[in-house]
């Protein structure tokens, strides 16, 4: 098989590991991002989540105002803002705002899950899955502000400060529906791979396939997340994995559930991952990946970052 070219990616989930607080959790959080930097991986991105102890990200603009100042070129991201949460102005003027702080370097992912419990979604937003429905003319929204063509009411809005470079607009999700949405909208599209039961190929040939051009994006964008441990030995690297495999609990038999997590999660030595990501590629038709590896030990889950790097992205 020809070697194939890929870049990696940063999915952090800003987890809170047993023993420490919220503040530790995020100061691994910043280390992470510039060992991301300096290892050569393209974006760092952060995801939203609300009330859940173990996560301490709870607002992606205002932690990445503080990873921009950290660091110099990374791109950085929100992998993923919760869109039904907010209107599109507040969004947009969020981003806006941070494109103009930290130029060219700006990722705005938007994905339409809660982050949470109904109870804090509700506390959060009100009704949820109403706001859900109105998926469609939030992202319609918030494509037009970052147009520059939205008005409300007849009366033309800009999203300020207007930076120099638009943030990159991607979709995150995990079927044909967020796929569609990527589409029509003209964003990237980002597949979780690591969080779906169901594969990508078909998922990421109808957004490919549905995709209109925009000034958002001109052609079609895909990126795959997916888990990743690895470690110098498979032994280490199952060991790892068996530590961390609450975010990959599958339902079904054992066949089942043994076939849906190796999809999900790639456990190995750098090599051997290195070939998986490269047989990903070619299947996906991708070039990028985007990495969430849940070690619940920080210096043992930098580890895995560094040792990816020097298989995947000729860093010694």
């Amino acid at each position: 098989m020809t070697t194939t070219s890929i870049k990696l990616s940063v999915l952090d989930l800003v987890p809170v590991f047993d023993n420490v607080d919220a503040s530790f959790a995020l100061g691994q959080a910043v280390e992470l991002a510039q060992t991301a930097e300096r290892l050569g991986y393209t974006r760092y991105w952060v995801a939203e989540h609300h009330d859940m102890p173990g996560l301490a990200c709870t607002s992606t603009e205002v932690f990445l105002s503080h990873i921009g100042a950290r660091t110099q070129h990374i791109r950085i991201g929100s992998g993923a803002l919760l869109l039904p949460h907010y209107k599109p102005l507040k969004v947009v003027e969020s981003f806006h705002l941070l494109a103009s702080l930290y130029p060219g370097r700006i990722d705005l992912g938007l994905g339409r899950a809660p982050g949470g419990a109904a109870e804090v979604s509700l506390a959060l937003s009100g009704n949820f899955l109403e706001n859900v429905w109105k998926m469609p003319e939030l992202l319609k929204g918030v494509t037009e502000l970052l147009q520059g063509n939205y008005s409300y009411e007849g009366r033309q809005i800009t999203a300020r400060p207007t930076p120099p470079e638009s943030p990159e607009l991607w979709m995150l999700g995990t079927n044909k529906k967020s796929a569609a949405y990527a589409a029509e909208f003209g964003a990237g599209y980002v597949f979780g791979q690591f969080m779906s039961d169901v594969a990508g190929e078909e998922i990421l040939q109808a957004y490919r396939e549905a995709f209109t051009p925009s000034s958002v994006n001109a052609i079609p964008r895909a990126i795959v997340a997916v888990g990743v441990i690895c470690a110098e030995t498979e032994e280490e690297a199952e060991r790892l994995a068996s530590s961390g495999m609450t975010l990959f609990q599958q339902e079904g038999s054992a066949e089942e559930k043994s076939k849906l997590l190796e999809r999900k999660l790639l456990i190995g030595t750098p090599q051997s991952i290195k070939e998986k990501l490269e047989q990903f590629s070619h299947l996906y038709g991708v070039d990028e990946f985007i990495i969430v590896t849940m070690i619940p030990d920080y210096e043992k889950r930098l580890h895995s970052f560094e040792l990816l790097a020097r298989a995947c992205l000729n860093f010694n």
